[in-house]
Order: C-alpha cells, then sequence, then structure tokens
C-alpha cells in the first residue's frame, strides 16, 4: 500500500495530524509503531473525521476498548455540535426529520458501530439497547444495526439428537 500526503487531502486538519495518520498507515504491520501515531493524532485534534479513522483503526486491529472509546468521542462530539437532547425519546423525532442531514447520518453510523464494539467487547445488553434505538430509525436498514440485532437477539438453534 502506498500512502502519502495527498492520500489525506480532504482532511482539514492540520499537517502535522495527516503526516501522523500518514506514518500510522505505512506502519499498519506494526500495531505498537502504528498506535503510537494515532493516538497522536487523537492527542492533537478532535476532528471527527479524524475521530473516525481512529475508530476504523481500532476496529480492524481488534482494540475494542479504544475503539468504543473514540466512536463514543464521535457520537458525543455531533450530539453537542447539534444540540441533540439526552433523552432518546425526545431525539428520535429529529433524527426522523433529518434522516438525509449528513451529521444525522454519522450519528446513527456512529451509534450503530458503538453496537457493533458492544457486542464485540460482550456487552450484550448495551449492544442491544443501541442497535434496537438505530432501528427505530432506520426504516431502510441503511446503518447495519437491524443486522447486528437480530444476531444478538436470535433464539438459539434446537440441538438435533
Amino acid at each position: 500500500m502506498q500512502v502519502t500526503d495527498r492520500s489525506f487531502s480532504w482532511y482539514d486538519v492540520p499537517a502535522e495530524v495527516k503526516d501522523l495518520l500518514v506514518l500510522a498507515a505505512k506502519n499498519w504491520d506494526n500495531t505498537t509503531e502504528s498506535e503510537k501515531y494515532i493516538n497522536e493524532a487523537l492527542a492533537k485534534t478532535t476532528d471527527t473525521e479524524v475521530l473516525v479513522t481512529a475508530y476504523r483503526y481500532f476496529v480492524y486491529k481488534y482494540k475494542y476498548p479504544q475503539a468504543l472509546q473514540v466512536v463514543e468521542k464521535v457520537i458525543n462530539n455531533i450530539k453537542d455540535a447539534e444540540k441533540f437532547p439526552d433523552d432518546w425519546e425526545e431525539l428520535k423525532p429529529i433524527l426522523l426529520s433529518r434522516s438525509q442531514d449528513p451529521q444525522v447520518r454519522l450519528f446513527l453510523n456512529a451509534y450503530a458501530a458503538s453496537g457493533f464494539v458492544l457486542a464485540k467487547m460482550g456487552e450484550l445488553e448495551k449492544a442491544k439497547e443501541a442497535t434496537a434505538r438505530v432501528k427505530e430509525v432506520d426504516a431502510k436498514n441503511e446503518f447495519g444495526a437491524s443486522i447486528i440485532l437480530d444476531i444478538l437477539t436470535r433464539p438459539p438453534e434446537e440441538e438435533e439428537d
């Protein structure tokens, strides 16, 4: 994989952060080294695109606690920026009415991702809650929450003798 500074040209973050992301990608096979660069980038910015990159990095590296921590930052950043209410019942109609808004879509994607990570960590009840909430506002099943919820709630198959 050839990674250059231009690989991250769409990021509106300082060059130093882009350089750290490039170094993380170039050192992918050395998890200790690449993770160091990801964490340095996270220490320098709370930019949502960088957070999403870090979340994906941690998922691909099977570092679920770190992935959850980062995806929760994405959720909270959007929630704060959009002034979303804490109560899900109050938030639900807002999400439904703004379902095509890029920030809402990213919020729902991150919320579904949190359910996935929680499931991978064995936090099944929390995973079910997160994915069920996304399913409530995702009529087109665009965010994958329905699949995760189905897996989490599927009754065990009956054993044959």
